[in-house]
Order: structure tokens, then sequence, then C-alpha cells
């Protein structure tokens, strides 16, 4: 079994990212920045900000948090969304979900331009991402692809079975683990909470990409030997042995189902690094299209 590294792996894309970033700045051009608005005081919320906004300070990229109460309306929301389009010195910028009951995530998904919707959620980036065109790709399958780049995973006529099926990271994944180019070429089969018989689904998968976040929910005797894992779940459970008072589990049952797979990413330390750093990867991309 490998493990595939994901932290070490955002490591090496950051310095690569901050050598791109310093060659802009020689020749005195724009210094990318990513603004994240953060709504209400959700834990997970301000853990997933901080770690991306250190991540730009880390590269040399600027950034910025917008921090808004969380009785604000959706109509003040949509005007601070509609200030960050408008605002030049902005190259990038995200709306970290969930938000409160009240607003819409539709709607202040669609209200963000697209040139500057470095999350890629909004539907025109979606669309060119299902024609197979240049754009912004959602950070979580962005990650799990450079992931299989760097690992020069097999994917060429593999079957890839993706438990999820969010906008987010299951039907995004499975529309690039088709396409025909590489990572991709797969046979892939999306799966979701309805899906008759999963088990013996996942037992066929030379590729099991897992985002259901429901912790420890794929087992040992639910994949077959060889098989590659991607465990994108993570679910925080109180721990008074921790020194932070909880501890995070993935989708997988590790321990399990790493003496049966060939690769398989830990939960922390896999998908999560590389996640944040593709965002910044694409906000690097967002300054460039300028």
């Amino acid at each position: 079994m490998q493990l595939l590294d994901g932290k070490k792996t955002a490591t090496e894309i950051k310095l690569e990212v901050a050598e791109e970033i310093k060659r802009v700045k020689a020749k005195g051009g724009k210094i990318p920045h990513l603004v994240a608005v953060l709504v209400g005081s959700n834990g997970a919320s301000i853990t997933y900000v901080n770690a991306k906004i250190a991540a730009c300070e880390k590269v040399g990229m600027h950034s910025t948090i917008v921090r808004l109460n969380d009785t604000v309306s959706e109509k003040e929301l949509l005007e601070e969304v509609d200030r960050l389009n408008k605002d030049e010195e902005i190259d990038g910028f995200i709306v970290q979900l969930p938000l409160p009951k009240h607003i819409s995530d539709k709607k202040v998904t669609e209200a963000i331009s697209p040139e500057k919707d470095v999350d890629g959620f909004h539907p025109w980036n979606i669309g060119k991402m299902m024609l197979n065109l240049p754009t912004f790709l959602p950070a979580t399958p962005f990650g799990i692809l450079q992931l299989i780049e760097r690992y020069n995973i097999e994917t060429n006529g593999k079957h890839c079975v993706v438990v999820g099926r969010s906008s987010i990271v299951g039907s995004p994944i499975a529309n690039l683990m088709s396409r025909n180019s590489y990572p991709g070429n797969c046979t892939v089969t999306l799966t979701h909470s309805r899906t008759v018989n999963l088990k013996e689904i996942t037992l066929s998968a030379d590729i099991l990409i897992v985002a259901l976040g429901k912790p420890e929910f794929i087992t040992a005797d639910m994949v077959k030997d060889g098989v590659v894992v991607f465990d994108v779940g993570i679910t925080r459970k109180a721990d008074k042995s921790k020194k932070s008072g909880y501890k995070l589990y993935g989708d997988v049952d590790f321990d399990g189902v790493a003496e049966k797979a060939s690769f398989i990413t830990p939960v922390p330390g896999g998908v999560g690094p590389m996640t944040i750093v593709s965002l910044l990867k694409n906000t690097l991309l967002a300054a460039k299209g300028k």
C-alpha cells in the first residue's frame, strides 16, 4: 500500500505556485488576490477559511477575509458579492459554504462572476467543464486529479466508482474521470443513497472515490485487493484525549481498507490539502486571465 500524501504533494505545488508569483512580481505584474467571504461563526468554516488564507500568505498571494454576521440578509450578501465582482483589484473570491438557512446557496453561487469563481461552482464553469473546455475546475475534484497525475496512477480503461453525487464533488469528479484525456478514460459508476447493491458495485471498483460525509462508511469487505481509494469525507467527533477536543474521521475505515488498497488517501492529510492548493492554482489562473 502506498499513501497518497496530499500534504506533501500540496507543499510541492505551493512551491511551484510561489515561484510563478515571484516571476510575475519580478516582471512588475499584479500579485493575485483572493478574497474569502465568511458568514457566521461555524467552527469548521472558520478553520477552512483560515487554512486557505494561510496558504495564500505562504505562496506570496494577497488575501482578504470578509466577515459577515450570520444575521446578514440575503440581499446584503448579494450586494457584497456584487461589490467583489466589480473590484478590479480582486482576481477571485469564494463564499464559504454552508450559508445560514435563510440564504440561498444557489442564488449566491449564481451571482458570483464566472471569471472570479475560483471555487468552480458557477453553472457557466460547470458547463464548460462538462464540455471539456478550459475553465476553473471545482477545487476538490481538481485536487484529486492532481494526486492521480503526481503519483502516475493508471486510469485508462479502469472502473471508477464514485460514492456520493453532490454538485461539489461527486458529480463533477464522475464527469472528469470519464472524459477522453488523462486523468480520465474510466468507465464511471456514480452511486448515491438510493443505489441498490452498493457493496457489489464498490467491490468492482479499480478506483474508488468516496464523498458522503458518513464516517468510516466504506469497510474492508466492500473493496477488492489493489483498489485505489480517495477519501473525501471529513467528520469531527468529540475526543477528550485530543488536544483539539475532537478527532477527524474519513468516509473510509482507513485501517481495514489500507490493507487491501494499492493507493489510499489519509484523513486528514489527503484530499483536504489538495483542495486548498487547487484554489490557489485557480486564483493564479484568474489573475492570468486578466
